[in-house]
């Protein structure tokens, strides 16, 4: 995904964020940054809750691909995470996630992160289960 990330931007229409919290201090790394491990999991939460809600049920991650980190996020800042589902398969869904930063004292915001998480229905058994091949629906996440 080629990405300008040289002037602040808007983030992508694609609605509400799914997850937005503060970058607190107990978050950085001795250096004082934001632990990239942190964002990830902030991450995984955002596109988990997609994904449970469209397979109707548990979702586990399987994989992340293409993580990108375009900026830093500081202390302070308001994080907000977008995701999306960009294919339901037989028993797996991938889910396109963007991280957007804003500064804590104006409203500048700027694109931090990307990634592409996989996931997999999960049934009773803890083994993969289908989802149901619905139309995809209109809800907000």
């Amino acid at each position: 995904m080629s990405t300008d990330v040289s002037e602040p931007r808007q983030p992508t229409d694609r609605g509400s964020p799914v997850v937005r919290t503060i970058a607190m201090p107990a978050d950085t790394n001795p250096a004082g940054d934001i632990f990239g491990g942190w964002l990830m999991g902030q991450m995984d939460l955002a596109a988990g809750n997609v994904a449970a809600r469209r397979a109707r049920g548990r979702c586990a991650t399987i994989s992340v691909d293409a993580m990108t980190f375009h900026r830093p996020v500081i202390v302070g800042d308001e994080v907000s995470i977008y995701a999306w589902i960009v294919k339901v398969g037989r028993t797996s869904l991938r889910i396109q996630v963007e991280v957007w930063r804003r500064e804590r004292e104006s409203e500048n915001t700027m694109k931090v992160t990307e990634g592409l998480f996989t996931f997999v229905a999960i049934g009773s058994d803890r083994r993969p289960r289908p989802i149901s091949p619905e139309v995809e629906e209109t809800w907000e996440v």
